[in-house]
């Protein structure tokens, strides 16, 4: 399809009265460019939305279940405003790029599974990619997060996208307490993360060099400045626009090796999601390059372990189209000798009253990316995938028509994430209705649902948070 420049708007944009707006929503949608036509005319991104923070529409009852609770508690209060699922999702993206910096930051990228009553489910990558530039004692990622985000809500969200920004930029300027989860990273990987001078004065409350731990308050000026322009220009700015000259300079100052095209070209990947039929359930996958979903579905359908599956998935040389995803997992292929050490990610869910449902699983590629920031714009810089293993992303949908469940589910844990999936959906069918696993080091989200309610369950690591509006189904 055509690339929009951010300074040219599409013609249907430019037909339409030019109130301030409409203006301000036509800019934001032709300042990026998406798969699928997506953005070929501004009727496509469904227009002027109800405000969230002025005259909102209902609430919406639903729940989000996510690992960082500060993050679930600014989905939820989405919700409670009238926002739907994809807004909430969107919201609790952009929160924890603040809250979870060490695993969430706008420097990496990740994917989303969703699915909406009566409709194919889909699958939304934007996993981190290698930059190009020549060179860099640090490279970094493409930063795809925001993008990915933009995708998300634009074919999913029903209120003005820099309002799903507004919650970050609070936590930011007001200041976040550090969660345990954010604590415990810290501590983990302290001694090289305090070797650099911009993520020591980040994460220090004190002049020696004390570490932030829980409990402790954390503002983040730059990275909140960094949040206010991305509402206000529109995320094209980052990919297109002044900003994206910004952030490959400071980027490039913390050993990034990143270019303004590798920007430009940071396109998220919209497909149908990966799904699979076992008696009375329906379910659906992340689809690739997210090859979670094809270990999670191997382990689910045919008892195979997940690591090891997409090990074998990894060396066959397939094209990452949905088309291989799927023979692959007829086929019933796997290697012993499985995946080496994994990067770190975090994981959430969502679900409306209405019955739309999104789970997202987002990474830097290691814990804290390159444990370098991008300069004055505070964002952490997720590491370049050459240089680490690819971690498994999976997310998870599950139906059933005769007993009228559904489940939506996704999960962090480095190896033993695509497992953790298998384990709950198993779970569910087993009439248990509760997705919790003991897969090692599995970390799952999960939420499920009846006729009459829904339930949302945090790990059972008790760092994370199922929070819900008043009524919920």
């Amino acid at each position: 399809m055509p690339q929009h420049d951010s300074q040219t708007p599409s013609s249907s944009c430019l037909s339409k009265r030019p109130t301030r707006r409409w203006v301000r929503h036509c800019a934001l949608l032709a300042s990026v460019s998406l798969l699928g036509g997506a953005l070929s005319a501004c009727s496509s991104g469904k227009s002027l939305k109800h405000h969230l923070f002025g005259p909102t529409n209902a609430p919406n009852s639903g729940i989000v279940v996510a690992d960082e609770p500060q993050a679930a508690l600014i989905g939820r209060d989405v919700l409670a405003r009238g926002g739907n699922a994809a807004d909430a999702a969107t919201a609790t993206a952009f929160a924890l790029s603040v809250t979870l910096p060490s695993r969430a930051s706008l420097g990496g990228g990740g994917a989303c599974l969703v699915v909406r009553p009566g409709k194919a489910a889909e699958s939304i990558t934007f996993v981190p990619v290698n930059g190009s530039g020549p060179t860099g004692d640090r490279p970094a990622s493409v930063p795809m997060v925001a993008r990915g985000l933009f995708l998300l809500h634009l074919r999913y969200g029903s209120v003005q996208f820099g309002e799903t920004i507004d919650p970050a930029i609070t936590l930011g300027q007001q200041g976040i307490t550090v969660s345990r989860l954010l604590s415990d990273d810290i501590a983990t990987v302290k001694a090289p993360l305090f070797s650099n001078e911009g993520m020591r004065a980040l994460l220090s409350k004190d002049a020696t060099g004390t570490a932030v731990s829980e409990g402790d308050q954390l503002t983040q000026p730059r990275l909140t400045s960094f949040l206010s322009r991305l509402k206000l220009v529109g995320v094209g700015d980052l990919y297109t626009g002044a900003l994206s000259d910004v952030f490959v300079s400071q980027a490039n100052q913390a050993g990034a090796a990143l270019t303004r095209d590798d920007l430009r070209h940071a396109i998220p990947e919209w497909t149908k999601a990966l799904s699979l039929s076992d008696g009375q359930y329906s379910l659906n996958f992340l689809a690739p390059p997210a090859d979670g979903g094809i270990g999670s579905a191997a382990a689910f359908s045919r008892g195979l372990p997940a690591e090891n599956v997409v090990n074998a998935w990894r060396h066959s040389g397939s094209h990452n189209s949905l088309r291989d995803a799927q023979s692959f997992i007829t086929s019933g292929q796997s290697d012993a000798t499985g995946l080496p050490p994994l990067p770190a990610s975090t994981s959430f869910v969502v679900r409306d009253g209405q019955g739309l449902s999104v789970g997202c699983v987002l990474t830097e590629n290691n814990l804290f990316g390159t444990g370098r920031l991008a300069g004055s714009t505070g964002v952490v810089l997720g590491g370049a995938p050459r240089y680490y293993p690819t971690p498994l992303l999976s997310a998870a949908f599950i139906s059933s028509s005769r007993t009228h469940m559904q489940a939506i589910l996704a999960a962090s844990g480095q190896n033993d994430a695509a497992q953790a999936i298998a384990d709950g959906l198993r779970n569910i069918t087993q009439n248990h209705m509760v997705a919790t696993t003991t897969s090692g080091s599995g970390v799952l989200n999960s939420i499920t649902c009846t006729d009459t309610s829904c339930t949302g369950h945090a790990a059972t690591n008790g760092k994370g948070l199922s929070a819900q509006t008043l009524q919920h189904r």
